[in-house]
């Protein structure tokens, strides 16, 4: 990201999208969001355009079944080899964004998503590419709302509310067809119910935040752009 301008105001940002930066959004929604994990065979090679497909796993050494971090160890050596695992989806995710932002993908989200996105949460549209990451790997949303941060273009009331959408239920669309996908045949509601309504607390709890911070700790933001 090359642009340091301070783009936290929507207004900041170009106001011409051409079909390019469309394209770059699409591609980043399909890498971020999940929609080719785990697909059938056959389809594996779709598997290329998914980042928890991309970021794989670690092999397990021996007959151990277990990866360089081991099995069974509680301690600061052991969280410190389990933070080296989160290294490659970190730096896989912030080289991604390097890309479809250089191709106008977050120009073309602050678009589309603004109108929805600014009155619930208060946050630029952009953002929304961090939230939609957040839905398939917590480490990925994390290192792209940090990136854009860093970058200035958020500010840090932004940042809070988005956190707090990101740390309710994260990664829940890959945990919840992955681990709770066992239990779905004793639903007793369509499986896609539960799921709709974690996605729509984690927007009350970002609303709730974002009240918080313009009410209660608003003199804590008061130097921040608007």
């Amino acid at each position: 990201m090359t642009d340091k301008t301070n783009t936290a105001d929507p207004a900041a940002m170009p106001k011409n999208v051409g079909i390019g930066a469309f394209i770059a959004l699409v591609f980043a929604v399909i890498y971020f969001s999940g929609v080719f994990y785990n697909m059938p065979e056959g389809q594996k090679w779709l598997g290329a355009f998914d980042y928890s497909t991309l970021i794989g796993k670690f092999g397990v050494i021996g007959d151990t079944k277990a990866n360089f971090t081991g099995s069974g160890g509680v301690s600061a050596r052991a969280g410190f080899l389990f933070s080296l695992t989160l290294v490659p989806g970190v730096m896989l995710a912030m080289g991604l964004m390097e890309v479809f932002t250089h191709y106008g993908a977050l120009r073309a989200a602050q678009k589309l998503l603004t109108p929805l996105l600014k009155p619930i949460l208060g946050v630029p549209g952009y953002t929304g590419l961090a939230l939609i990451t957040d839905l398939q790997s917590t480490d990925g949303g994390a290192a792209i709302t940090r990136a854009l941060y860093d970058d200035g273009r958020i500010t840090k009331k932004n940042l809070l509310t988005i956190c707090a959408w990101q740390y309710a239920g994260a990664g829940c669309v890959g945990n919840y067809y992955s681990t709770v996908s066992a239990l779905f045949p004793m639903f007793l509601c369509p499986v896609w119910i539960p799921m709709l309504i974690i996605l729509v607390m984690k927007f009350v709890g970002g609303f709730l935040t974002r009240l918080a911070l313009n009410t209660l700790y608003r003199k804590d933001f008061e130097d921040e752009q608007q």
